[in-house]
């Protein structure tokens, strides 16, 4: 049956990865290279079901719930992850609506589920007969739940950082395709030159669109130090086209850039970058330090160093000693400048990462106390007159503003700085303590404070 091979692997994929809590992308990318031959197509549907269903989880449960006889936790996973994929390609494909019910139906019996199979049969039809409509809660919270994919703890705390207008357009943006930034390198000899269909970004040096937004290409994503295929796929030939550039570009999300720019290394300085794993901001600061001088990147897992080597290299930047290190307690060279991209929740980049936001909060409760240690271990390290940049990919005010908060208070010998003051394009942006949210620039959300020892 056309198409049943590839909602299978997409399926199957879905279980093994909600059973095993792992990064369901590099499910995903695993699973693809296991598979046997899919064609372009069959990969292309595989990825965009799967990837979709992940991103409207709670959209999907809702009309689950309102169809089936028994709600979705009462499901076996396998039926109700069928059914999650066929009401996901029902509302947002443009497959017909007899195909997803009887392709589906099938793919139930494959997982040999097949007492199930009527059930499945019904409940897509019972939806399809209702007219497909998304049952949504009577009040503003819910229906943002239902309407985002966003469990209601979590929008919680959203709304009570952040007024709801904010928080519709974060959120809404995470339901579309993200951009795809890259970073030219500027000491590579003839490197704009060498920049496939891209596009530059206006007052930001080096930075580059590689696609206009909403279309997919291939660029490879580093999740803990393996490099995986991203949801979206790739298939423009743009992978090829980036590898074949070798040391002119690395690909780099537009927040990562300005995070740089706000550190604002010069050539001949010692900068420390201490949670540096995968290496793009690493780089990025080499580069503007024209590779003079002398940056010291750390990452607590040696595999994840290797990451930042092995990117060195390939750009050229023999300024960059990368070690393994727990940023909390070894002690560091004096240094000019030091950046401390914590580790965080990741809500920031619920975009490209869909699987984010179902953390619970309670899962994530203790980040601030060692992002404030790796902050305060850090300052130690820091030169009378240098600069001390604390940044991360949430939006949350608990990791961010309240950690500077507090590390402010304990050292008044710190004061905070505006950053990107010599970018008039960035400057309105720039505040004491700035948020990047996606409706701003363009970047995934991200927090950056910039602070100047005395």
């Amino acid at each position: 049956m056309n198409g049943l091979n590839a909602r299978l692997l997409c399926v199957r994929t879905l279980i093994r990865s909600i059973k095993a809590k792992s990064y369901f992308n590099l499910a995903l990318t695993h699973a693809l290279m296991d598979a046997d031959a899919l064609t372009p197509q069959d990969t292309a549907l595989c990825l965009k079901i799967y990837q979709g269903t992940l991103e409207r989880l709670l959209t999907l449960d809702a009309c689950i719930k309102a169809h089936a006889s028994r709600p979705p936790e009462k499901l076996d996973l396998e039926v109700l992850c069928v059914l999650r994929c066929g009401f996901y390609e029902l509302l947002y494909l443009h497959t017909p609506e007899s195909a997803v019910v009887n392709l589906w139906t099938e793919t139930v019996k494959k997982l040999k589920k097949t007492s199930a199979a009527g059930m499945v049969n019904a409940v897509l039809r019972s939806f399809i007969r209702g007219g497909k409509q998304i049952p949504l809660p009577d009040d503003d919270t819910g229906r943002m739940s239902v309407t985002y994919s966003v469990p209601l703890p979590l929008l919680r705390i959203l709304l009570a950082d952040y007024d709801a207008e904010t928080v519709t357009a974060f959120l809404a943006d995470a339901m579309d395709a993200p951009p795809i930034y890259i970073r030219r390198n500027p000491l590579c000899e003839n490197s704009e030159a060498m920049i496939p269909r891209a596009e530059p970004v206006p007052g930001i040096p080096c930075a580059y669109l590689l696609k206009r937004r909403g279309e997919t290409a291939a660029v490879p994503t580093v999740i803990d130090g393996k490099e995986t295929v991203p949801l979206d796929p790739y298939r423009s030939g743009l992978v090829s086209e980036a590898k074949a550039m070798g040391r002119s570009m690395h690909v780099q999300d537009l927040a990562s850039q300005l995070c740089c720019l706000a550190l604002d290394p010069q050539p001949g300085e010692t900068v420390l970058d201490v949670c540096a794993a995968p290496g793009g901001k690493t780089f990025t600061i080499a580069e503007l330090m024209q590779n003079k001088g002398r940056v010291y990147a750390y990452d607590l897992h040696e595999n994840r160093v290797g990451l930042i080597r092995k990117g060195a290299e390939k750009l050229g930047l023999s300024c960059i000693t990368a070690q393994a290190c727990d940023a909390r307690q070894t002690e560091k060279p004096s240094a000019d400048r030091i950046l401390c991209d914590v580790p965080c929740s990741g809500y920031g980049v619920i975009r490209r990462k869909p699987e984010i936001r179902y953390k619970t909060p309670d899962e994530v409760s203790g980040l601030p106390e060692i992002q404030y240690a790796i902050l305060e271990a850090s300052a130690k390290a820091l030169k009378p007159g240098g600069v001390l940049v604390y940044s991360t990919c949430t939006v949350l005010k608990r990791e961010n503003e309240d950690v500077v908060r507090r590390f402010l208070a304990a050292h008044p010998d710190y004061t905070l700085e505006k950053p990107w003051q010599n970018l008039p394009a960035l400057a309105e942006y720039g505040q004491e303590m700035t948020t990047l949210f996606p409706q701003m620039l363009g970047s995934d959300g991200f927090f950056i404070a910039k602070m100047r020892k005395g």
